[in-house]
């Protein structure tokens, strides 16, 4: 009788035994499964950062013109999930060889505003589509290297008043306009960008000498006697320095899930 007694009680505890180690398993899991739910539940975050680069148009201009040297910095920071504040900073020098002028333009430009992110991006890409707006202004100087007088010189108001010898260097001129910009970028790498875009510029301003004109301002491009729109263009590459995560709204996350 006792030894029954005994493999019952044996067997009771290794049933308890069993029994609660299943039940730490269970409970593990559960732990674990909750964890991931809460982790699936939480709020995705953007990064926010300074992405910053080199316009790769100004070399390769350089290798095809040999009158021209530039270069250019471009940035941009996000400030929410559309908007980035942009800047270029660059500085050109460009001799310009004409029937009647040759003159030499050097100086430095800057260009502030911002851009606007069309494109509906994936959680955690910043490729854009985007339109923006800028304000350029430059600071420049010029040197008349030669000329030759014609009746009908359609860069002077009056050639036979012209009194500037060959050298004569003109400074302290400048030049502000607003430029619209479209374009793309493209994340290449992790944190590095190619970008793409087109420049429309209109001219609001210009200090020039007496008897003549800017007829090429940094940072804006050539400027004709009769028109004041210039155009022009970039090509980027860049790289991205994330400096903080933004929660994304809940409208954000919804919009995401439907």
């Amino acid at each position: 009788m006792l030894k029954y007694i005994t493999s019952i009680l044996a067997f009771l505890v290794c049933s308890i035994s069993v029994a609660q180690e299943d039940s730490e398993e269970i409970t593990v899991v559960k732990e674990e499964t909750a964890a991931v739910v809460k982790d699936t539940l939480l709020p995705g975050k953007d990064n926010y950062g300074l992405r910053i680069g080199l316009d790769l148009s100004k070399p390769i201009r350089m290798l095809l013109e040999k009158d021209y040297q530039g270069f250019e910095v471009v940035g941009d920071f996000r400030i929410s999930k559309k908007f980035y504040l942009a800047a270029e900073l660059g500085n050109e020098t460009k001799t310009v060889d004409d029937d009647q002028l040759n003159f030499t333009t050097e100086g430095s430009y800057l260009k502030v505003g911002f851009d606007f992110n069309a494109y509906e991006n994936w959680f955690g890409m910043q490729n854009s589509i985007f339109v923006g707006l800028r304000y350029g202004y430059s600071t420049h100087k010029q040197t008349l290297n030669s000329y030759r007088i014609y009746i009908d010189d359609t860069h002077l108001e009056n050639p036979n008043n012209l009194e500037f010898a060959p050298g004569t260097e003109f400074s302290s001129l400048n030049a502000h306009w607003i430029e619209a910009v479209a374009g793309i970028k493209v994340e290449l790498y992790t944190n590095i960008y190619l970008g793409f875009s087109l420049r429309l510029n209109r001219l609001i301003s210009t200090k020039e000498p007496d008897n003549f004109q800017n007829l090429f301002i940094p940072g804006f491009n050539k400027v004709t006697t009769d028109n004041n729109v210039g155009a022009g263009f970039n090509y980027t590459i860049s790289y991205s320095i994330p400096i903080y995560k933004k929660s994304k709204k809940k409208k954000e996350e919804e919009e995401e899930v439907e």
